[in-house]
């Protein structure tokens, strides 16, 4: 991965926080970094922790897309055995020094815990793919012997917790980083273009890993669609509720994608990192005949039981599919908007590669389905929050 640092850039940076809004754009320019939306970064200044606000992007933040946060409430509030997402949302509220400015990022207490000026979050494709590997504590126990490594645990108060109770005799002298399994990677330090090249260095990593023991041959096997559009979104439409809008991908990944063996089984493992399943949903609809309408019946049914499974006492939300995929042919995404439909297309082209390298690692393996659920909840909960 190229380090994109600047040194005459970086030198008309004015302060700290003008170095935060330089290598808070450096990563977000990188969708095998983040995407739409994913990962965070902070500063800390005076006693103050500047973190990503909620709905801001990394690749196009400015200063006003940081939350100022007091730390000390923040590694106060890191102590409490519990705390509802509701608490945490008003408390850290309640911390900021500006009331104008946006909500913090759920993991704001964590960046807080972390003793450096700069801290980088990631969901690095490279990482998260050997992580989403079912030999991959292993494969990341090997790759990054000085990081501290945890098991996935749900983002937000009990993530930070967990991390609290991890580092009460950690040297940290010793760790160059954090990997959270199924989720991403931190990096941190006291210089700006430290932090972001130790992400770099530690991504190309994972890169270098997969390159050489998890190449795909992406072989074309295009055919001509005689798919009905119009049947298609009318039907769709009618399922989700309002006009839908389409993205339908035949490019050469998608197409052999579409054409792997086993397809349902091999494209219903789980999301890349837990923040798409909003987007995307936990598995697609998967069409290996022409009957569409029976096929959304029958992958909304198992939605429901999906739900029935887990829920206590949320609101089901729609149960119709988010993509499709049709077997030997395309990968079809669906929205409200043609920006939304392009935002889960984006979001499954980088899926899908994840999922046939994994493969060549031993087989893929995401979150499991109640962590999924509870991810999914949980995550339109904070949406209302914010």
């Amino acid at each position: 991965m190229k380090n994109l640092w600047d040194d005459k850039v970086a030198l008309k940076c004015k302060d700290d926080l003008d170095l935060r809004v330089y290598t808070s754009n450096l990563l977000g320019s990188n969708d095998e970094l983040v995407l739409h939306g994913g990962g965070n970064t902070s500063v800390k200044i005076g006693g103050v922790l500047y973190v990503k606000g909620s709905g801001w992007d990394l690749s196009s933040i400015q200063k006003e897309g940081f939350s100022p946060v007091k730390l000390d409430l923040l590694l106060e509030m890191a102590k409490f055995e519990k705390l509802s997402d509701s608490d945490m949302v008003r408390l850290q509220h309640a911390a900021m020094i500006d009331e104008s400015a946006p909500n913090p990022s759920v993991e704001a207490i964590l960046h807080a815990l972390i003793p450096y000026k700069f801290v980088d979050h990631t969901h690095a494709d490279a990482v998260v793919t050997i992580s989403n590997s079912v030999n991959g504590k292993e494969h990341i126990e090997s790759l990054y012997p000085n990081f501290l490594i945890v098991d996935y645990v749900m983002p937000g108060f009990e993530l930070a917790h967990k991390i609290y109770e991890l580092i009460g005799s950690l040297d940290w002298k010793k760790i160059e980083g954090i990997i959270l399994h199924n989720h991403g990677i931190f990096t941190f330090d006291d210089d700006a273009k430290k932090s972001y090249t130790k992400m770099i260095d530690a991504v190309t990593k994972a890169e270098e890993f997969l390159d050489e023991n998890a190449q795909v041959n992406i072989q074309r096997s295009y055919e001509h669609s005689g798919c009905d559009i119009a049947k298609i979104t009318k039907v769709f439409s009618q399922f989700k509720g309002y006009e839908i809008h389409l993205n339908i991908n035949q490019s050469p990944l998608a197409s052999f994608y579409a054409s792997q063996p086993n397809l349902k089984e091999f494209a219903s493992c789980g999301v890349l990192t837990p923040e798409h399943i909003i987007r995307t949903k936990r598995t697609p609809l998967v069409m290996e005949d022409t009957n569409l309408e029976e096929g959304i019946k029958n992958y909304i049914m198992e939605y429901e039981k999906y739900y029935m499974r887990y829920e206590n006492g949320e609101t089901m939300i729609n149960p119709a599919p988010n993509y499709m995929i049709i077997k030997n042919l395309a990968v079809i995404s669906f929205g409200s908007t043609k920006k939304e439909a392009d935002i889960i297309n984006d979001i499954v082209e980088h899926t899908m590669l994840a999922v046939l390298r994994a493969d060549k690692l031993g087989g893929y393996q995401s979150i499991s389905e109640a962590d999924s659920f509870a991810m999914e909840y949980w995550e339109l909960e904070q949406a209302k929050l914010k």
